[in-house]
């Protein structure tokens, strides 16, 4: 019988290629299959490195089950077997930067996944750790060079001012970086960051100074510390006169005021304000006709409510921050909640700017406190918004926030956005790497009465890895645990708009408009 040889002729040519060609495909998978089963080094061999800045605690293997993690004894579920390493990192004299590692035993998915904070920081954030591992993703999480919620470490310490911003961050994903080679003997494929509030703050600092870090970035509801002196603005003009406080009791009444004023200006009566940019209320309306009654505001509340709906400004009438938007009635109490500010907002100027436990937040000033504090914030944990360095390198910014947000004005990620786009040397093709999704009805990275859940992870693959761009993400809100109703959230400045047939709660009957 004859046989054919490799390049007898032309045809035998072309099997001879596309046969090694397969055969070369089958190769790189089972080298790619085998490299994720067998590890370049155990999980106990981690721990022998150290050096002078970095320590590694402990290296330990972990079946899969549950895991109790953070000295408050918390349970985790449901996590695949890992490699947990916690470090030490400290790359200054005054440096104590605590950090874990995750590295899946199998099923890793050739990527990297770090996540941020919240507040000031002072613990890892181990259940989004645990959200990345469940999908595959090494991942790290880090105290941001503290313990605790308070910003008191930073008295006296300027480093760990630092540290918190963006050094605990960029230290901890360098060297996850470098334990994910040493435990797989080859790099991540895709780094990505996830983070919202503190956490979205972190990401965008990280964008900024270190453009090349990071494949992808979501940063959502980025709590911009000029947030801050506004709180404390806030607190001043609603609660620090008795006159001026609004009883909780009374925001039900005001939001369905609100919601009669605004809510059907999209041509649509569903409980949500999609566009509360164009919304103004005139809370004279609610005056009260005979003494302080529940159903109604005294002259001093209608002014302190009017003052929530409304932008900080100094005296020349520039806006210094701006305001809570119409649908966030029900939890005012965040900010105007009395009798004191929160620590998370008082701390800023207590310890960062006057360095004082005892300081009086009844003696704040609007334009003296803001100018003192973004002096000291300007180029430690101060957004900038020259993101082009971030966009060159081919990252993608999926940026979000929800305009019932109680606790960071969403318009100053609107304001970032604009900045980040114009400062990007291209802003006519500013969508082609990040993109802003507004959240009707959704609080502060979560919960409020519009559709708040939704596949962050899953669309910042879809735009890095496949080049997929989100033009629409549907998101969905849940009662009782299960789903009631779902809406599309449109690039900014787009809106979701009902196409006037089918269910109200149903995204597919919607599409996204320009304003």
């Amino acid at each position: 019988m004859s046989r054919t040889r490799w390049g007898d002729s032309r045809h035998g040519s072309r099997y001879s290629f596309v046969m090694n060609e397969r055969w070369l495909l089958v190769a790189v998978a089972f080298t790619s299959v085998s490299l994720s089963m067998v590890h370049a080094q155990s999980c106990e061999e981690l721990s022998s490195p150290a050096s002078r800045k970095t320590v590694i605690q402990s290296a330990k293997a972990i079946a899969e089950g549950d895991l109790t993690v953070g000295s408050g004894g918390k349970k985790i579920q449901s996590l695949p077997a890992f490699c947990r390493v916690a470090v030490i990192l400290r790359p200054t004299a005054d440096s104590e930067i605590h950090a874990e590692i995750w590295l899946p035993s199998s099923g890793w998915n050739g990527k990297y996944m770090a996540v941020g904070s919240g507040g000031w920081g002072g613990s890892l954030a181990y259940d989004a750790m645990a959200e990345a591992l469940r999908r595959g993703y090494a991942t790290s999480a880090t105290d941001d060079g503290h313990t605790g919620p308070s910003a008191s470490f930073i008295v006296g310490h300027p480093e760990k001012f630092i540290d918190f911003a963006y050094r605990a961050e960029h230290e901890t994903t360098t060297e996850a970086k470098v334990l994910i080679k040493a435990f797989y003997g080859r790099p991540q494929r895709y780094a990505y960051w996830n983070g919202c509030s503190g956490g979205g703050r972190e990401g965008l600092l990280q964008a900024y100074r270190f453009p090349e870090e990071f494949d992808g970035i979501i940063a959502g509801d980025p709590a911009n510390v000029r947030r801050n002196a506004w709180a404390l603005w806030l607190a001043n003009e609603t609660f620090k006169d008795s006159r001026d406080f609004i009883p909780p009791a009374k925001y039900p009444m005001i939001h369905r005021a609100v919601l009669d004023a605004c809510d059907a200006k999209d041509g649509l009566k569903d409980g949500l304000i999609d566009n509360p940019e164009g919304c103004h209320v005139d809370f004279t309306v609610l005056t009260c006709k005979a003494g302080d009654r529940p159903d109604c505001l005294t002259p001093s509340q209608v002014h302190t409510a009017q003052t929530i709906l409304s932008p900080a400004k100094n005296s020349s009438g520039k806006v210094l921050f701006p305001r809570l938007e119409p649908g966030t009635e029900l939890r005012w109490g965040r900010l105007a909640g009395g009798p004191e500010p929160d620590d998370l907002f008082l701390d800023q100027f207590r310890y960062v700017v006057y360095q004082d436990a005892k300081w009086d937040w009844r003696t704040f000033d609007l334009e003296r406190d803001s100018a003192k504090a973004n002096a000291i914030d300007k180029d430690v944990d101060e957004l900038d918004p020259h993101l082009a360095a971030f966009a060159k390198h081919g990252g993608r910014l999926l940026l979000y926030h929800g305009w019932a947000d109680q606790q960071v004005a969403p318009g100053s990620t609107v304001d970032f956005y604009h900045s980040a786009a114009e400062m990007s040397g291209d802003p006519a093709h500013a969508s082609e790497w990040m993109r802003l999704f507004m959240v009707p009805g959704m609080g502060h990275c979560s919960g409020g009465e519009g559709p708040d859940s939704f596949d962050k992870i899953a669309v910042i693959e879809d735009w890095v890895e496949r080049g997929k761009s989100p033009e629409r993400i549907v998101a969905a809100h849940h009662t009782g645990g299960k789903v009631d109703r779902t809406r599309p959230l449109c690039p900014y400045p787009q809106v979701a708009r009902y196409k006037g047939e089918g269910s109200i709660d149903e995204a597919e009957n919607f599409s996204c408009v320009s304003k």
